[in-house]
């Protein structure tokens, strides 16, 4: 078939769009990249746009000696392997029990579970119960909170729906299979795809998670890594802004230099952090890609 000239202009405008596309979404990861290996004072002043300037390990350097990023990274690690864990043992279940039919009050238990993703009993009512609970300042606080998402629920359980036939569980109850049977031998080993997407949704949302700390948990011991990260950057951005300020007076300049020096590292190290953050879910997601893609079309699609 030959191409006329508007399918020619068609697709050379739509290459350019797409092409403008990717450039949009990748130049962030690439500035946080060289920005993470330039000097300090650079960054700071905005002088990195497109290339290195002044390439330096000295923001890494500093994030591997600060204590508290690898109890933060340690803590969020415990955090984001547990509660994953704890979301999948209350998802799958759930979704699989109202993926049955003939489940008793089945539309009734979908209407309450659908009607969490809308309201809620608000933060102050919230904090009361867990400080009553007595999970105020635990770690356990960080896992047991957010134990499932309803969204996430529902996609497992159009999966469920769509994707393993009626009759391999009649099969299985005729042989006598119970349904927990049903649930670990047929529905568990056949849903590796959504369980997989599941996972990965649950652990971006765990490792990420900070509000749950901020609220909850005081002591610095416990706090997870992104919020060591944010207690780094409002103390740089702090201790700049002072150390910047014509009002601010210290004796020993040499001394002032070294704090602002300092200071400006702090500031620079934001963009290594991010590096260092998100290195375990960029390792984690070549694992689970294949399934991912499969698994998220089908929940998504089908039902």
């Amino acid at each position: 078939m030959k191409r006329t000239r508007s399918d020619i202009v068609f697709d050379t405008l739509n290459t350019l769009f797409m092409l403008l596309l990717l450039v949009i979404m990748i130049y962030p990861l690439y500035f946080v990249l060289i920005a993470s290996f330039s000097d300090p004072h650079a960054v700071a002043r905005g002088e990195v746009k497109f290339f290195f300037s002044g390439f330096t390990f000295e923001s890494y350097q500093f994030v591997f000696e600060t204590e508290s990023i690898w109890r933060g990274y340690f803590n969020s690690i415990v955090y984001t392997a547990l509660g994953t864990l704890l979301n999948l043992a209350l998802t799958l279940p759930v979704a699989y029990g109202l993926s049955k039919k003939a489940l008793p009050g089945r539309s009734a238990l979908s209407w309450f579970f659908l009607f969490t993703m809308y309201f809620s009993g608000g933060m102050i009512p919230t904090y009361l119960l867990v400080r009553d609970l007595g999970l105020i300042n635990k770690p356990v606080t960080i896992i047991v909170l957010g134990g499932i998402a309803v969204y996430n629920m529902i996609v497992t359980r159009v999966f469920f729906q769509s994707s393993i036939p009626e009759e391999l569980y009649e099969a299985a109850r005729i042989d006598g299979a119970s349904d927990f049977r049903q649930f670990f031998v047929i529905a568990l080993p056949l849903s590796a795809p959504i369980i997989a997407v599941i996972a990965l949704y649950y652990g971006v949302g765990r490792w990420n998670d900070y509000y749950t700390a901020l609220i909850y948990v005081t002591d610095y011991k416990l706090h997870p890594l992104q919020m060591v990260l944010r207690e780094i950057l409002l103390s740089s951005q702090m201790a700049l802004s002072t150390l910047t300020d014509p009002t601010f007076r210290i004796v020993d300049e040499e001394y002032k230099a070294f704090l602002i020096r300092r200071a400006y590292i702090a500031e620079a190290m934001k963009y290594s952090l991010i590096i260092v953050a998100s290195l375990p879910l960029l390792i984690a997601y070549p694992f689970v890609q294949k399934y991912f893609v499969k698994g998220a079309l089908i929940g998504s699609l089908k039902g």
